[in-house]
């Protein structure tokens, strides 16, 4: 039986978005950049057509039942990007279309299709890896709902939605096929996503770019990284690490980028290309001996080692530096097309200045921004802000203003990257007159944690917006890695397309209903237990998964505070660059808890419930899992705690206990997250493998996939890497072969030092881990890459088990 329609009160409330008030400077600039970009999408009839590919793909069933046409005269939309939906009522007879999307650009299009799709049929779209989509409560063609009157029309309060992190590259996408991007594109296009960052195959411009100035493909086997880590070399944080690159990698990820921009372009989005940084080839020292090069300092390795470490920095204020930086930019129009005039841009990302001067800091934005704007006379500086908030003690008002004013209004655009959290906005002064978009970033390292601020996404972007002299341009999603918390980037994509703030309760009522298919009151009961607690995280903090089984604390029992069971609660960030997110230090690593452990539990058992009620559902499955998951993980926290306590009373049989016990969690978890598809190892390894044109880049590309979501960098005989666990993964695999050795080796060695009454053996343990550790990272074991047992079943005897 299918499922009743989704009530409509919801659509009503939809109906007409005022287009949003001019701000200061934001008007003015908005149409500089819009002028730019209209000039290179495709043509209309391209772009319908892109869209009519989306929804073939999506739902072939219905291909026939929607007409999408672009609104070229803007007799629909005005001067404001939208979309309108309403019914088809000529004679088009039985099997003609029904529903008529009227749009701005192709991804209006697309939005139209997605909110129709939702708000009238009560379907629900997410990532694969997150459950997929729920289309069975879609009528059949022929019966689809109709659009009362004249039909309904929703504009943009905000003209951009931008998309990705420059990380996220490497953390989700690294391993992608042209097959898996397609439906990544579809995915964006969905969700009214414009304007996303396109950084795959630049390895190959730049290949090309420093061989006319003489730089050899060896002299760039020292300074691309290898595949996982491609980001932080593109950043000059490192250098060589996991590389060298090969040809069939350059020209690999080249033709796939070309296809990337070619969708992207058709569905008349505007990528975000990148450009010229200064990060050099370490050559280029002995090539242009007068060129102010200069080598940056260590970015967080364990002992500064120059095969890694230490990357060359050209100076914008040399003249060599506009040379190269156009010949990038030109020579990407050159293989691409004239396909955009964004461009991203972070020189001093995470790299501090040499001097605090304004005078000076002005002077390198302007030389950035001049080898953009030689390469391509239309050139936007897109920036990401995180500096401001990263390294808040340099960059004060004299040194920000410094930089964001170095170019012409509307010639730039920041990306206030941690809006979600720590808003620069309001403390800019709306980063001085410069257009910004408000941006989520939300997760760090592609963790696995179910976590989120939903009020605050539901009202920051409407209160940037509404606020005096706004310069709000756009909105955005910054995540390091995707793929988590559906719930989050859902309600988040909305955001394009609202004007008001949502109230979030009522919205999670029709979130579940549309997700899982159906309406259940214990279900709707448990996401308000969510709401509440997981997603209310308003303590400032961001969320970085520190969970002991996943981040082991890699330190002598002897540090531990004697005030161990006070501590219980607290939230401890480490401070490297990378991650300079809390106040708070204290001698004992301590996860992120920000809501009560038994509410969460309630929401658990309430999901258990109604679970013979969706067996079948993907989505239903996914979230299950996950919060099972997240249960027990908390619950291992506390059982790490009383192993630690026990060590320090020297009680030997509670130690024994709680060991076993948090060893017994991590085999339990392995075994629920071995039920769902999307929580496994195998696939990540495989699909990395599977790239592989050689044996030789077949090693090489499962050494990177293993190494980045385990010890990350280097390390040595007795010191960990300093990111290692970073990238931290909740997979099945990864528990049984990785992170329970780790806790059975340490607490095997905490046994034996009350057993023979002597110190803690921590560089014999770090030997042995380490050790370990390195031999798994050039491990060839094979992990499944399909789902085994009855997830339901599994979750409800763990439930039984440890919180009847």
């Amino acid at each position: 039986m299918r499922p009743r329609p989704l009530p409509l009160p919801l659509l009503l409330l939809l109906a007409l978005f005022p287009s949003p008030p001019a701000a200061a400077g934001g008007l003015g600039a908005w149409e500089a950049i819009r002028a730019g970009a209209a000039g290179r999408r495709a043509l209309p009839a391209a772009q319908e057509g892109a869209v009519a590919g989306v929804l073939r793909r999506l739902l072939p069933s219905h291909a026939h039942s929607f007409r999408f046409q672009i609104d070229s005269k803007r007799n629909v939309c005005g001067e404001s990007s939208c979309f309108r939906i309403s019914s088809i009522v000529d004679d088009s007879g039985k099997g003609g279309a029904e529903i008529l999307i009227q749009g701005t650009t192709g991804v209006e299009l697309a939005s139209g299709l997605h909110w129709y799709l939702k708000y009238w049929c009560g379907a629900h779209i997410s990532w694969d890896k997150t459950g997929g989509a729920q289309l069975a409560s879609i009528p059949l063609p022929s019966s689809l709902p109709q659009v009362k009157g004249t039909g309904v029309k929703i504009e943009r309060p905000v003209p951009w939605n931008y998309y990705q992190n420059v990380v996220t590259s490497s953390y989700s996408f690294v391993w992608w096929d042209w097959k898996r991007w397609e439906k990544e594109i579809d995915w964006m296009a969905l969700q009214g996503i414009n304007l996303p960052l396109a950084f795959t195959g630049q390895e190959a411009i730049w290949q090309k770019v420093f061989k006319s100035f003489n730089v050899t493909n060896r002299d760039l086997d020292d300074f691309f990284g290898g595949p996982a880590f491609l980001a932080w070399a593109r950043m000059g944080n490192l250098h060589g690490w996991g590389g060298p690159l090969s040809q069939n990698w350059l020209d690999q990820q080249l033709a796939l980028q070309k296809k990337i921009l070619s969708r992207m372009v058709e569905l008349g989005m505007v990528p975000v290309l990148p450009s010229f940084s200064g990060n050099v080839p370490a050559v280029f020292k002995k090539l242009f001996p007068s060129a102010s090069i200069t080598r940056l300092g260590d970015w967080n390795t364990v002992n500064a080692d120059p095969r890694w470490c230490c990357t060359y920095l050209l100076d914008p204020s040399d003249a060599l530096f506009i040379d190269v930086g156009q010949a990038f930019i030109r020579q990407q129009i050159k293989e691409y097309g004239d396909v955009t005039n964004i461009y991203n841009c972070d020189t001093f990302n995470e790299n501090t200045p040499p001097t605090n001067e304004p005078v000076y800091i002005s002077s390198l934005g302007s030389a950035i921004y001049d080898a953009m704007s030689r390469g391509n006379k239309d050139a936007v500086w897109l920036m990401q802000g995180w500096l401001f908030y990263s390294d808040a003690a340099f960059w004060k008002v004299p040194q920000m203003k410094a930089l964001l004013h170095s170019v012409p209004i509307g010639k730039m655009i920041v990306l206030d990257l941690f809006a979600d959290v720590k808003p620069i906005w309001q403390m800019s002064a709306q980063f001085y007159g410069v257009p910004y978009i408000w941006c989520l970033l939300h997760n760090f390292g592609g963790n696995i944690e179910m976590y989120g601020i939903l009020d605050s996404i539901s009202s920051g972007p409407i209160d940037a917006r509404t606020s005096y002299n706004s310069t709000m341009i756009g909105v955005g999603m910054c995540m390091e890695g995707i793929e988590q918390n559906p719930v989050v980037y859902e309600l988040m994509s909305e955001m394009a397309f609202r004007n008001k703030k949502v109230e979030v309760e009522d919205w999670l009522k029709t979130y579940s209903y549309r997700r899982y298919g159906q309406a259940n009151a214990e279900i709707e009961k448990a996401w308000r237990y969510l709401y509440h607690t997981i997603y209310n995280c308003t303590d400032g903090i961001a969320d970085h998964n520190k969970d002991y089984i996943v981040e082991f604390p890699d330190m002598s029992p002897s540090l531990f505070s004697s005030q161990l069971s006070k501590r219980r609660g607290m939230s401890i960030a480490r401070k490297h660059r990378r991650f300079f997110l809390s106040e708070v230090s204290a001698s004992l690593p301590h996860p992120h808890l920000w809501y009560s452990t038994k509410e969460a539990t309630n929401a658990l058992e309430l999901f258990l419930n109604a679970g013979s009620d969706f067996s079948k559902s993907l989505t239903y499955r996914y979230d299950l899992v996950d919060l099972t998951r997240q249960c027990l993980s908390k619950l291992a926290n506390e059982v790490y705690l009383d192993a630690m306590s026990s060590y320090q009373k020297k009680d030997s049989n509670g130690l024994n206990f709680h060991t076993r016990k948090f060893v017994e969690i991590i085999v339990d978890i392995d075994t629920l997250l071995a039920s769902d598809d999307n929580f496994l190892l195998g696939p990540w390894l495989e699909s990395a493998k599977g790239l592989a044109m050689t044996e030789d880049e077949r090693n090489q590309y499962e050494w990177n996939a293993r190494t980045q979501v385990t010890m990350w960098y280097d390390n040595t005989e007795t010191e960990q890497s300093i990111l290692h666990d970073y990238a931290n993964k909740f997979w099945s695999g990864l528990l049984k072969s990785y992170y329970l050795p780790r806790a059975s080796k340490y607490f095997s060695y905490l046994s034996r030092s009350l057993q023979e009454n002597r110190s803690f053996q921590l560089e014999e343990w770090r030997k042995d881990w380490i050790s370990y550790s390195n031999e798994w990272q050039s491990g060839k074991e094979l992990y499944a890459v399909k789902a085994t047992g009855d997830a339901l079943a599994i979750s409800r005897s763990l439930y039984r088990k440890y919180f009847s």
